[in-house]
């Protein structure tokens, strides 16, 4: 199992030539949430958005390779992509209702639903909340703290008025890749 540290650099080096697709994809994906959450419908497009997002972060960390259409890759998927944002919100709000921490427990423990329903487009929502709960066992601090490794990044952006967000989210984004890759058995053809 790979440390914070060593994730980051595989995700830096699957970055190295790929920052400029991946930092206008996330630009992208801000201006359509952003005009589509203007006009009531954003909640309908954000699965498969997001599952388009963490798809293109698979594929570049699996062939450092991506390509802008990677991020609408989740449109071919659109009704299990809609289905796992409406059942990860749904189950995340009946958890908030017991209390904040047993949410973000569970929040990492379906952290990795749109990798894996990435990784196996047939896949139904309900079968990639339940994987991502299963390979999260025992993995949820490891997250946790890769994501606490950013956190001086994320407040570095408050200083530059969210301008290094553009840098960091990609950032943080392909870390992720990495570490759902390095969970798979067979380390995710590395």
């Amino acid at each position: 199992m790979l440390s914070a540290t060593d994730l980051r650099k595989c995700a830096r080096a699957s970055l190295r030539s790929n920052w400029g697709t991946v930092i206008l994809a996330f630009i992208l994906v801000i201006l359509i949430s952003s005009l589509t959450g203007a006009i009531a419908v954003g909640w309908i497009l954000i699965g498969p958005l997001i599952l388009g997002w963490e798809g293109m972060f698979l594929k570049l960390a699996k062939s450092n390779r991506v390509d802008l259409n990677d991020v609408f890759d989740g449109f071919k998927y659109f009704l299990n992509a809609f289905l796992l944002n409406l059942l990860q919100a749904l189950f995340l709000f009946l958890w908030m209702l017991l209390l904040v921490f047993p949410a973000i427990i569970k929040s990492y423990a379906y952290s990795m639903s749109y990798f894996i329903m990435a990784d196996n487009p047939g896949i139904t929502a309900t079968q990639a909340i339940t994987q991502s709960r299963q390979m999260m066992d025992g993995n949820k601090w490891r997250l946790f703290c890769l994501d606490l490794s950013f956190i001086g990044w994320y407040l570095l952006s408050v200083l530059t008025l969210g301008i290094l967000l553009l840098w960091v989210t990609p950032y943080h984004h392909a870390a992720k890749a990495q570490f759902y890759l390095d969970l798979l058995p067979d380390n995710g053809d590395r």
